[in-house]
């Protein structure tokens, strides 16, 4: 397998799309306003993320390990932060029990985001 984050990511991609289509038409009717809001930040992020792991890896003047590195950091800031999210409206997980694992699924966005900048510096 050439590069195995671009099979991540289009799985990861495709049940984005999975999770927006079931939050817009089977969560419509059973979630609050607020919690649907939620639902639909965690897929948007999670889209985002997706996006960004495309453009990581198949650019080319980034070193393998950078790719690896940058790929980690946002599929495990996706499971976290959206991750969180889904199982906070979705499956009615108390938010008290997991407080701290959306911020932490951030953490992992925003550590992403600055390897991705250090790999840009970097750059020969």
């Amino acid at each position: 397998m050439k590069n195995k984050y671009l099979v991540i990511t289009s799985i990861i991609g495709a049940i984005t799309i999975v999770l927006g289509a079931f939050g817009a038409h089977a969560l419509k009717e059973k979630l609050g306003v607020d919690a649907l809001k939620s639902f639909e930040t965690g897929v948007r992020y999670q889209m985002y993320h997706v996006i960004v792991l495309l453009f990581v890896n198949t650019y080319n003047s980034f070193t393998s390990k950078s790719k690896n590195t940058i790929s980690l950091l946002f599929i495990i800031g996706i499971i976290l932060f959206s991750g969180s999210i889904y199982a906070i409206t979705v499956f009615d997980v108390n938010p008290k029990q997991i407080w701290f694992v959306t911020p932490l699924g951030g953490l992992f966005f925003v550590i992403g985001w600055i390897k991705m900048g250090i790999s840009f510096f970097k750059e020969k």
